[in-house]
């Protein structure tokens, strides 16, 4: 009779991030413990022809980041993620990529890094190239520069890996999705170690002006650093973000085997989807509340053991409540007990990055027992406060419990909830 077999805990081993608020990991915790805005005005010629002029842009430009310059055929978001896994990469312990990498067996690397949009503001630029010089001049390199799974594929290159290089598309909830796929790449006996998270550089006249037109975004040109407001009565829509968040995830016994730091342990995902709308969330949360009790039902948590959540929360006056109902349902009275942060009131809304920068985030809070602030809480909205324990403008401990949800959700309905404990 066949034994069953037992999946493999896994464990984060690396962190590694670029965002508005800072060009690494370190930065970014730094910046939104500070509870700093990286949403500034915008200064691009074609921001004068869009109704939203804001945005929160990377703090350092990837291509000043790398210090050896990657192919001419990857544009801003795969160096966007090149920049995060190098930097996952080194604190997990591992080498230089292209040294060679004695602790991992590249058949069992893996890489799985989202997007949400991929490449299109080099598809823009190659159009614009086209209508001025012709077909002579769009570059050769064009169509790597805009595949979404471009990223993946450049990161996979840069550490080797042969066990597959994957690219989860599912709008907003890309990121964590991609969490969610290493865990399972390791859990199923394909990888011992795998690099995953997000990357977006959506930042372009043709997305500003689309997501304007339908409402999604805040108006509030002339206050840039108040205009992202999760939970504030004066909500009026998400701000533009850009950046990736990595982790490196390695099964506990392969992390044991070479000596590796771990941060936290990954203890499942849970997933759902709302079928409402192509944009609009479902207004009861209903898809929310299936994703939290099927994680919960995956991984045997118990909703004590839950200190603290890093809310999707992108300032929208629908989103945001409707989050907080559904961890109330199924949390009852120990949602009383979650610290609820709102970092997307500093990031801005990173798209298909957010849920592997909220990754990060929601490891080294568990690390430093601090639940982030949520900034521009001036009015808080009674529905909200009556849902949960938001943290406001403060850094704040967490309550006792030593696991934490990254919550990411997406156009279309996609829903991701992904559980972490601490170490």
């Amino acid at each position: 009779m066949a034994r069953e077999r037992v999946a493999p805990s896994v464990v984060v081993t690396g962190l590694g991030a670029t965002t508005p608020l800072g060009g690494d990991a370190a930065s970014t915790w730094e910046g939104m413990l500070a509870g700093r805005s990286g949403v500034r005005r915008l200064t691009q010629p074609w921001a004068e022809e869009v109704e939203v002029r804001i945005a929160a842009e990377a703090a350092v430009d990837p291509a000043t980041a790398l210090c050896d310059p990657p192919s001419p055929g990857l544009d801003r978001t795969a160096r966007f993620a090149l920049v995060a896994a190098r930097e996952a990469w080194a604190d997990a312990g591992f080498k230089e990529p292209g040294e060679g990498c004695d602790d991992v067996d590249p058949h069992r690397l893996g890489v799985v890094i989202a997007t949400g949009v991929g490449g299109v503001s080099a598809l823009l630029t190659q159009y614009e190239i086209f209508k001025q010089l012709g077909s002579a001049g769009v570059s050769p390199h064009a169509l790597g520069m805009l595949l979404p799974s471009s990223p993946s594929a450049a990161v996979g290159l840069d550490v080797g890996a042969r066990a597959g290089t994957h690219t989860p598309v599912s709008a907003c909830a890309s990121g964590a999705e991609a969490v969610g796929y290493a865990l399972e790449m390791i859990r199923t006996g394909r990888a011992d170690v795998v690099v995953a998270g997000g990357t977006e550089a959506a930042i372009c006249s043709v997305n500003m002006a689309a997501f304007g037109n339908m409402m999604a975004m805040s108006k509030r040109n002339d206050d840039p650093a108040g205009a992202s407001r999760p939970y504030d009565l004066g909500r009026d829509g998400f701000v533009m973000g850009e950046g990736a968040g990595v982790v490196v995830l390695e099964s506990a016994a392969h992390a044991e085997r070479r000596g590796a730091r771990v941060h936290a342990e990954v203890l499942g995902q849970g997933l759902s989807a709302d079928a409402h709308h192509i944009t609009r969330p479902e207004p009861t949360g209903r898809g929310v509340v299936a994703a939290l009790r099927n994680l919960l039902d995956a991984t045997g948590l118990k909703p004590s053991e839950v200190c603290h959540a890093n809310a999707h929360a992108t300032s929208t006056p629908l989103g945001d409540v409707a989050e907080l109902r559904a961890l109330r349902q199924v949390f009852g009275d120990d949602a009383d007990h979650i610290a609820v942060s709102a970092t997307k009131s500093m990031t801005g809304h990173l798209l298909g990055a957010a849920g592997g920068v909220e990754t990060v985030a929601t490891v080294l809070a568990l690390r430093d027992r601090l639940a982030p602030p949520t900034i521009n809480l001036d009015r808080p909205d009674p529905e909200a406060t009556a849902e949960a324990d938001i943290v406001g403008d403060e850094p704040r401990a967490l309550p006792a419990g030593g696991v934490a949800l990254n919550n990411s959700f997406g156009f279309g309905g996609h829903n991701v909830v992904l559980a972490l404990r601490a170490v």
